[in-house]
């Protein structure tokens, strides 16, 4: 009997988000949820503009978390793609690989959609089409994606829900106390606002400002790691005269280790989401927020219809107005340990990656 394992491929971007650790924790705890299950799992990436920073980046987590990396600077080499014909699961985050030889290889071809309501607008706009085709399934972290209640369009495709999974090991339960709330964020993110329905979809600054009061509304500190340009300081301005502590996230998160530590030493998490995760009811969960719930802090966040499908009320609270994200604080402060060991339970019973994966993979048929 072979003891041979099977090989899987995981293509997304990591280089390419220098300076940001919680992005690199989304590729890691996908990388290494499949190495626990029991693949080879050979992590690459297409970025052919790549200089030294991105290189340097790229191995030192590589090799930090023991990730059997390739960065793709130019053609394939002929072991990898011999190594890819032999693959029983291709994971293409977002249509990263585009490399047919690499693509098309692997026995089962799975798309992963982290970003609910652009893929799918992009899709009906006819910008991201290519990137889609070529695969056997569709998964996405909006749970809602052709339920009755979204309003996203599906292109035609049967979309799979997935939530975002996280690594319970690197991620313990951490004791501690509600010095204050925290959330990791881009003021505008990458991409600009998206028309659908005749109206423009918003990013989380707009969001952010719905919810400006909540500092002086709550009796305990909210403190942001913001990335946000300085075209935007009267917003930095706003936020600030509202009692927002604003850090910089390349000071607190630019690697995995400094976003762990970030985490695990706030209190709870205090987060809005992205304008067009709310307004299409994607059902989209932050893989950010897994990783609050998973160290014992507990997570007060806003409703994208996620709370259609993931328990809330006891480590998790979702909020649609100022007056639940108000009350939501209040509770989270009221009996902070409790809803800290409701944090982790929840962690575990939702968001562990040998569930979430475990359960990917029967449904792939890998």
């Amino acid at each position: 009997m072979s003891n041979t394992k099977p090989v899987a491929f995981v293509a997304g971007a990591l280089a390419a988000k220098v300076g940001n650790g919680g992005h690199a924790w989304s590729r890691i705890s996908l990388v290494l949820g499949l190495q626990r299950l029991g693949f080879d799992v050979v992590y690459v990436e297409q970025l052919p503009s790549a200089g030294p920073a991105e290189r340097a980046y790229f191995d030192r987590v590589c090799v930090q978390f023991g990730i059997d990396g390739c960065l793709l600077l130019g053609a394939p080499t002929r072991d990898l793609v011999e190594r890819a014909e032999t693959a029983s699961l291709l994971l293409n985050i977002g249509g990263h690989l585009t490399v047919e030889p690499l693509k098309r290889s692997p026995r089962r071809r799975v798309y992963l959609d982290d970003d609910p309501g652009y893929t799918q607008l992009w899709t009906q706009a006819r910008v991201v089409g290519a990137r889609l085709q070529g695969h056997d399934m569709y998964f996405t972290f909006g749970q809602n994606i052709g339920g009755r209640d979204c309003t996203l369009p599906t292109g035609g495709l049967e979309w799979h829900r997935l939530r975002p999974p996280v690594l319970l090991d690197e991620w313990p339960f951490v004791h501690g106390a509600l010095d204050r709330f925290t959330t990791v964020a881009s003021w505008r993110g990458a991409y600009g606002r998206v028309e659908w329905g005749g109206r423009l979809l918003g990013q989380k600054a707009h969001e952010f400002r719905r919810f400006v009061d909540v500092p002086e509304l709550v009796d305990h500190p909210f403190e942001i790691a913001l990335a946000i340009d300085e075209a935007d300081h009267a917003d930095a301005d706003l936020l600030k005269r509202h009692g927002w502590q604003l850090v910089d996230p390349r000071g607190v998160a630019a690697t995995p280790d400094d976003f762990r530590r970030y985490v695990q030493g706030s209190g709870a998490e205090f987060s809005v989401a992205q304008g067009i995760y709310v307004e299409t009811a994607s059902g989209w969960f932050s893989d950010r927020t897994t990783r609050y719930l998973a160290s014992g802090k507990p997570a007060v966040v806003q409703d994208t219809g996620f709370a259609r499908h993931v328990p809330t009320g006891e480590g998790l609270i979702a909020f649609s107005t100022l007056d639940e994200a108000v009350a939501g604080a209040e509770a989270i402060a009221r009996d902070y340990s409790s809803h800290a060991q409701a944090a982790r339970a929840l962690a575990e019973q939702q968001f562990g990656s040998d569930k979430v994966l475990g359960r990917m993979l029967d449904e792939v048929g890998v």
